[in-house]
């Protein structure tokens, strides 16, 4: 016989306010979206203002480093020199002498609606129009574009098929396409010689792999002819564009705002709050004593407004103090990489810099996200500075920054004609004490977009970046 027993337990169980999860999530916040949230703060909480500019007495002393200390609750906090929009008198003239920007979809479309279409035809094509990516390709499968739109009778695959090569005609040459092959071939027609185009074709449609190996020599052998003629056709290939798209791009241009500046005063380097990220914002007081005058159980509504542009202006406070905070315990450990480079950066966890400002880790990972310094070296994510140490053949740790480093100067300074090998990169770095795997020499190097040995033969190696690699696999950049 099955019995029921209720059975009362006690547990201890950590969970945040959701006052405090809101802090969380600011913490963590770019400066753009932060400014954004303080903006609607101000737009909607009448307790809070926009504070005047700072009098010229305040900002007399143009090296001082600004002093981390919280200020209290209603002084403000912030220096002049948030971005503003001013409103001039040559503002109209500027804006009126923009254009709009034509997305690839609209060039298309007004050429297909100047040509004598049916509708239905008119339609399918414009579907798979609406249907290409931002490269200009059709990703999606012809027989799905049927759920996009409802048609009686039901479009036959040969009408898609129909519309698909009426898109592939229109300008720019090779949209529509379903692979990098295709994109090409669609625009071989401007390599003015039959005899490069017919073999430029023949390449695309059966040694395209070989091609983006750069083996002329074997290529040549595929396909019989001379090498000459081989490495001309193979010219013209990488003279077309497998991005047809992308100049008719509409995506803005994200640039990247430094919420800490690092400069060099009387021999030691400091850093300093950006003053364009610091919103400046304060309590509004006059409407705090008229409240406090006027206060009873009717105006629970604006007494929880006046809570919350307490805790706003609090929160900007220590979100800004923990950020410098966090950024001069970095600078602290990371100063030789200002003075010598990537190749003197040292490894740094999370849990040092959390000791040294006396904060969790978690918030040390928070800090450093999405918020950028700007050195004499660069602009980097705050981030960018934390790696694990790697062991060394004298017990020492070295970080995959400085590595990466090495790796470059190493492929720097190798002969052309005999360019190394990740198996002798790694012995090289093994020679400095540095026992580093072959794999994981391979890779940093593509990390630092530098082509495998048998590409750089012959050739300057590719300017190495700090980005991975973009663009096909077929070498198209």
């Amino acid at each position: 016989m099955t019995s029921l027993n209720l059975q009362a337990t006690t547990s201890l169980q950590a969970t945040l306010s959701p006052r405090l999860q809101r802090a969380v999530r600011l913490l963590q916040m770019s400066s753009q979206d932060f400014a954004q949230v303080v903006r609607a703060a101000l737009d909607t909480n009448p307790f809070l203002e926009s504070e005047e500019a700072v009098s010229p007495a305040d900002s007399a002393d143009q090296d001082a480093v600004p002093e981390p200390a919280v200020a209290e609750p209603g002084e403000g906090w912030g220096v002049d020199g948030v971005n503003r929009m001013r409103n001039t008198e040559s503002d109209g003239g500027f804006f009126e002498t923009l254009t709009a920007a034509t997305s690839l979809a609209s060039h298309l479309m007004g050429q297909l609606n100047v040509m004598p279409l049916p509708e239905r035809d008119r339609v399918l094509a414009a579907v798979v129009v609406e249907s290409l990516d931002d490269d200009g390709y059709l990703r999606t499968p012809l027989e799905e574009l049927a759920d996009a739109l409802y048609l009686v009778p039901e479009p036959e695959p040969d009408e898609w098929l129909i519309a698909l090569r009426r898109v592939q005609a229109l300008d720019p040459a090779g949209v529509g396409a379903r692979s990098v092959a295709e994109c090409l071939e669609l625009q071989l027609p401007a390599i003015a010689d039959p005899a490069a185009r017919t073999m430029a074709r023949g390449i695309l449609r059966n040694h395209l792999h070989v091609l983006a190996a750069r083996d002329m020599r074997s290529l040549a052998r595929h396909i019989g002819a001379d090498q000459a003629a081989v490495e001309a056709a193979c010219a013209a290939i990488r003279r077309l564009d497998p991005h047809p798209g992308w100049r008719f791009s509409q995506g803005s241009v994200q640039y990247v705002t430094p919420d800490v500046i690092v400069k060099k005063r009387r021999g030691r380097w400091t850093a300093t709050l950006n003053e364009a990220v610091i919103p400046r914002l304060r309590l509004n007081r006059s409407y705090i004593e008229l409240f406090q005058q006027h206060r009873n159980a009717q105006h629970a509504e604006l007494g929880a407004h006046l809570q919350d542009a307490r805790w706003t202006v609090r929160n900007v406070e220590q979100r800004f103090s923990t950020i410098l905070s966090v950024a001069q315990a970095i600078l602290k450990r990371q100063e030789h990489f200002l003075a010598y480079g990537p190749m003197a950066m040292k490894p740094l966890c999370l849990r040092e810099i959390a000791q040294e400002v006396g904060v969790h880790e978690s918030t040390v990972s928070r800090v450093t996200n999405n918020k950028f310094m700007a050195t004499p070296c660069g602009v980097f994510e705050l981030k960018y500075f934390f790696s694990r140490g790697l062991g060394t053949a004298s017990g020492g740790e070295c970080s995959p920054t400085a590595i990466r480093g090495l790796i470059r100067e190493i492929v720097a300074g190798e002969p052309s004609a005999r360019p190394l090998s990740d198996v002798e990169i790694a012995r090289q770095l093994d020679s400095q004490g540095l026992r580093v795997a072959r794999r994981t020499v391979t890779k940093y190097r593509q990390l630092l977009r530098i082509e495998p040995a048998e590409r750089r033969r012959g050739h300057m190696a590719c300017r190495p970046t700090a980005t991975p690699p973009q663009g096909d696999s077929y070498g198209f950049e």
